[in-house]
């Protein structure tokens, strides 16, 4: 998304500014005691953070303030203004915050201010157990914390500690990230903030008595149980898509078994079966290891039914420019030696990435009797067909905009943002959720922002992809439901604000004035 620069720029914040020259509701970037800050004005009461949002270290001076929080420019994630602390997904790091002076007509920041703990919470049950210890499983047990909650807080996983799963199909594959960026919680971490990792798998659950049966056959008790239990990569049925030469991206090891396989001594083709953001970015990952790279679509451009045909065909030239390969057909049979089309076309390799989807991992659920279908299915605060028991992330499937029709998104942020929810519901906070999906996905030095959710059945590309200046705008029978963006990032941020506030008319008078 780009770099921040560590120079500090603006006004000196310690020296003090006229409070008159703050236009209210913007942030004004400077710095105070040798960091950098933005200080934003709301009506009479002013607030001072830290400048560079603690995900990606992106430009928070150049984000937007809503309703009392600062939204970062590059991948959405929220701070609240007074607290530092975050509000959902991505990042999950709280701002520092520095306490600030009126002096007549200047305010002035007057010092560091010192984390305080939370307030211990009165409300909340006994103990948490959240099962699937990925990201929107990490959330819920962080902002359990951060809320106060003093009580047992259980994570089980058997992928282990939570990491940054965008990174694994992204600059981690590519070979330009170092696997100690992964983490989002280390076991530190963890420990520090009395969350208990279980690094084991949920074998079935026991909701009359409310108890979670892990793989050794010990059990644990719960007083509120959130399930996380994500999705899991489809191998399609055709023969050889289960050899040892085939893989899949999902979680870490399998990040960690591409590149073995990518630099292992000999290795030079790679085919990639799936034309979605997995498979294209995988694509571009192992491209930029300098392997021969070609990527097997069924039909039509790569994202296309998810970008439209325009965006689609602008990706898709970005990574031929860049060395990957696209072929059209239906993959017959994979061997050790490559991949065979419909027709007989032949595509050597020495290794097969599979990236044609996933499916939500329900069984647990389904065995139990929670209400499944295409996912585990919940109400507007999260719960499933049980009051005691949640789901989140894309395992979850949730009433979503105005008609409220259920929906499962499959994205990172999303699924911290959930996660941000339930813990927020499990303490007592009867907040419905309403954050609209957001993902972005990476394509060399290109980013594209997505808002939103289809289906779509039309979208109108406002700008021009080749000049890296772009908002593609999705719409369902007139009403836009989704906002591609490349380097349009403030309105990328209005038109989620403005979507989840369902105000369409500011979000018409926010295209009308990109079109000029």
């Amino acid at each position: 998304m780009g770099t921040t620069s560590n120079a500090l720029t603006g006004p000196d914040f310690a020296a003090g500014i006229e409070l008159e020259g703050l236009r209210d509701g913007q942030p004004t970037l400077g710095h105070a005691l040798g960091e950098a800050v933005v200080l934003v004005r709301q009506g009479a009461t002013c607030f001072a953070v830290g400048a560079t949002c603690t995900h990606y270290s992106g430009p928070l001076g150049e984000g937007l303030v809503v309703d009392g929080t600062i939204r970062c420019p590059w991948h959405h994630a929220r701070f609240d203004l007074e607290s530092g602390r975050p509000r959902g997904g991505p990042g999950i790091n709280p701002l520092p915050c520095f306490d600030l002076v009126t002096e007549g007509s200047l305010v002035r920041v007057t010092g560091k201010r010192t984390p305080v703990s939370p307030s211990a919470q009165p409300s909340g049950p006994k103990s948490v157990v959240i099962v699937g210890s990925g990201p929107a499983g990490a959330v819920v047990a962080d902002t359990l914390r951060a809320e106060g909650y003093a009580g047992l807080v259980t994570l089980v996983g058997e992928e282990g500690i939570p990491v940054d799963r965008p990174n694994l199909s992204k600059d981690y594959l590519a070979g330009t990230a170092p696997e100690e960026w992964l983490p989002l919680r280390d076991e530190a971490a963890l420990a520090e903030k009395r969350i208990t990792l279980v690094n084991s798998r949920a074998t079935s659950l026991d909701l009359s008595g409310r108890r979670v049966t892990l793989a050794d056959g010990t059990s644990l008790a719960y007083g509120a149980l959130v399930l996380a239990t994500g999705a899991s990569p489809i191998r399609p049925a055709i023969p050889g898509a289960d050899g040892e030469n085939v893989l899949v991206l999902r979680t870490l090891a399998d990040s960690r078994r591409i590149i073995e396989a990518a630099t292992a001594k000999g290795a030079r083709r790679a085919v990639v079966v799936g034309g979605g953001f997995i498979g294209i970015e995988a694509a571009g990952a192992l491209a930029t290891r300098k392997l021969e790279t070609t990527l097997v679509l069924r039909e039509g451009v790569p994202l296309g039914n998810v970008l439209g045909e325009k965006l689609g065909r602008f990706v898709e030239e970005l990574h031929t420019e860049h060395g990957v390969r696209f072929v059209r057909g239906a993959v017959q049979a994979i061997d050790a030696e490559g991949v065979t089309l419909a027709g007989g076309t032949r595509l050597p390799a020495d290794l097969v990435v599979v990236g044609v989807g996933v499916r939500p991992n329900v069984e647990l659920a389904q065995a139990a009797g929670l209400r499944v279908d295409d996912g585990i299915v919940v109400d507007q605060h999260l719960r499933t067909s049980d009051p005691g028991v949640f789901a989140v992330g894309d395992v979850a499937r949730f009433p979503y905009g105005p008609e409220g029709r259920l929906h499962r998104v499959e994205h990172f942020v999303h699924a911290e943002r959930m996660g941000f929810c339930a813990a927020r519901t499990l303490l007592g906070h009867e907040e419905p959720f309403r954050m609209a999906p957001f993902f972005w996905s990476q394509h060399y030095d290109v980013p594209i922002a997505y808002v939103g959710s289809g289906p779509w059945d039309a979208v109108e590309v406002i700008g021009d992809p080749n000049k890296r200046d772009v908002l593609a705008v999705y719409r369902r029978q007139g009403r836009p439901v989704a906002l591609a963006s490349i380097y349009r990032d403030i309105e990328s941020l209005r038109f989620e604000a403005l979507l989840e506030a369902g105000d369409e008319a500011g979000i018409e008078a926010l295209f009308a004035g990109a079109r000029g």
